[in-house]
């Protein structure tokens, strides 16, 4: 019997990297997986089920209300129910690293569509469901950068920070319908083979400023997720989980 047995959890952004960790160790605790992606999650999707798992694949733009409401529909029509939401996609491979007075207006109100509107926009969209069953797990991502406050990122890093306020005002209003609604903050994951390739000394400062002073991997965050989302977590809400090996012991 896994953990999960019988939960239906989405996650956006599941196409790869850190997203597709989250759907496989959520598929191996036992949870339906759909994972939701603006591009073709459909690998993630039959990965989990050549292991045994139940998954399905969706294209959605986070940043669309409409195709999120979709998403949330397509779940509830193929498995009835809606346990769990991982808001994981986020606009960060693709943005631009600048001075403050040189960051689009444009990227700046792209970054926020998906990091922070679309986390809302998906939330919004499961949440009738979750009201309606009296349970349900959101877990929302934030970046160890707005602790950092990493410079010639803002944009970046002003969208995560908000990610610590909207879980935290999502939890109240949705607590009394047995909804709860974490953060789970990661340090520098360089998942993406390109984008680490061209920063090889980020991850030797970020790993000499840990209690495990290793790389941290996607998987990494996995077992905090399935905690989040299991029945161990149940009196957990509104809370933010640092996940980064001790990084300045947060």
């Amino acid at each position: 019997m896994g953990m999960l047995d019988g939960r239906v959890v989405i996650v956006t952004g599941g196409a790869k990297g850190i997203g597709r960790a989250y759907c496989r160790g959520l598929a191996e605790h036992g949870a339906t997986v759909v994972a939701a992606d603006l591009s073709d999650a459909g690998e993630t999707a039959d990965e989990i089920m050549s292991l045994g798992g139940e998954a399905m694949a969706l294209r959605v733009d986070v940043s669309d209300a409409a195709q999120t409401e979709e998403m949330a529909a397509s779940a509830v029509a193929t498995y009835g129910r809606i346990d769990g939401l991982v808001n994981n996609a986020a606009f960060y491979m693709a943005a631009t690293r600048s001075l403050m007075e040189d960051v689009s207006p444009d990227e700046w109100d792209l970054c926020f569509a998906v990091n922070v509107k679309g986390t809302w926009l998906c939330s919004r969209a499961v949440a009738p469901t979750m009201k309606a069953q009296q349970s349900g797990k959101i877990v929302n991502i934030a970046s160890m950068t707005v602790n950092d406050g990493t410079p010639r990122f803002l944009h970046y890093v002003s969208s995560k920070s908000a990610i610590w306020g909207l879980t935290r005002a999502m939890a109240r209003e949705l607590g009394p319908h047995g909804i709860a609604v974490n953060t789970l903050t990661p340090d520098y994951i360089p998942h993406d083979e390109q984008y680490s390739s061209v920063q090889p000394e980020v991850d030797v400062a970020i790993r000499a400023r840990r209690a495990f002073s290793r790389t941290q991997v996607p998987e990494d965050m996995v077992g905090t997720l399935i905690y989040l989302m299991s029945p161990l977590s149940d009196f957990v809400t509104g809370q933010n989980i640092w996940v980064n090996g001790g990084s300045g012991f947060n």
